[in-house]
């Protein structure tokens, strides 16, 4: 059994979904009594946003190596970072990390592919739908992307931020988010809806739209497990 790595609180509430679905889906899988070993080195959410805010991607980099780092020395196997907006510097993390790394969006990708969309809606913090984070990676498997209006995209940062990414799940902002889905489903004749932020799962769910969604959470849990 290998150990699970970790770099979380970015956010808190999704490092919570992380730690109890890598256990649940560990022990449906093995059907037996045992635990899955999960270490996690929580990072300053704050910090780290004010290093993407002020593109001070180094920085960023470098906070991310020093938790896998950390997760090392902790004695973990591999490692995952557990949101997706840190995901603008994977390669360079990548590229330094001690330990090797599962990625969300490459994850996801597999998914969407596996599906068979064609054509899918990003939905997810300003930073991950401006990066072109899923646009770029997408298209290497030939699908296409939609990404929110940039007023669209204020009015979903502003929902993650900080009530969300707190787990609090404001019901106006609920009607807010799905308006905003449900168009850009219509107007795109899109086939699929990522939800590119750890914390939209909260928010939506599978049944709220008439498509198929993929949540990255989700995703990236079910590929750490099976990596264990």
């Amino acid at each position: 059994m290998k150990k699970v790595g970790i770099v979380g609180g970015i956010g808190p509430a999704s490092t919570l979904d992380y730690y109890s679905g890598i256990i649940n889906g560990f022990r449906a899988n093995s059907n037996n009594d045992n635990y899955p070993q999960i270490v996690i080195d929580s990072i300053n959410m704050t910090q780290m946003l004010s290093y993407i805010s002020n593109e001070n991607w180094d920085l960023l980099v470098n906070m991310l190596l020093h938790a896998i780092e950390n997760l090392s020395n902790a004695d973990a196997d591999f490692a995952a970072i557990a949101s997706n907006t840190p995901h603008v510097v994977f390669d360079k993390v990548q590229e330094g990390a001690v330990l090797p790394l599962i990625s969300i969006v490459e994850a996801t990708c597999v998914c969407v592919q596996q599906r068979g969309c064609k054509n899918v809606v990003i939905l997810g913090t300003r930073f991950t739908m401006n990066s072109g984070l899923y646009t770029e990676a997408l298209r290497k498997y030939n699908i296409t992307t939609v990404v929110p209006s940039q007023n669209e995209q204020a009015v979903i940062h502003d929902i993650i931020f900080p009530n969300l990414e707190n787990g609090i799940v404001v019901p106006e902002d609920r009607k807010k988010m799905l308006a905003i889905a449900n168009r850009l489903l219509s107007d795109h004749n899109a086939d699929g809806l990522i939800l590119g932020c750890t914390e939209l799962p909260l928010m939506i769910k599978d049944d709220d739209l008439k498509t198929s969604i993929f949540n990255t959470t989700q995703i990236h849990i079910d590929t750490i497990v099976n990596s264990i």
